[in-house]
């Protein structure tokens, strides 16, 4: 197991392995002799037999929302307005206006 988080580490901090097609990631690990399970995630572009050789059974997963996150640009339009202010008991009411009537 060790070795293969060894492997995993150095696939992942070299680019030319990381984007390596799964035919020159498979070479590249037969002669490295990785473990039967991390050659057959590659060959099957599958996790499953590394969670199974790392002792992963249960994968938690992150909730997924549908909702803009923060920073985006996107306009808020589910979100009320805030209400009108209430008047002021106390403050005299708004002048009227008066209308002008054209001829």
């Amino acid at each position: 197991m060790t070795d293969t988080i060894k492997l995993l580490a150095t696939i992942g901090s070299d680019a030319s392995l990381r984007y390596a097609s799964p035919e020159e990631l498979k070479c590249v690990l037969g002669k490295a002799q990785a473990s039967v399970e991390l050659k057959l995630a590659v060959e099957l572009g599958d996790g499953a037999p590394l969670r199974v050789e790392l002792g992963i059974y249960r994968v938690e997963e992150a909730p997924q929302m549908q909702a803009p996150g923060h920073g985006d640009d996107e306009d808020e339009t589910d979100v009320p307005p805030p209400p009108p202010p209430k008047p002021d008991p106390l403050s005299p009411p708004p002048a009227k206006r008066s209308r002008s009537r054209r001829r």
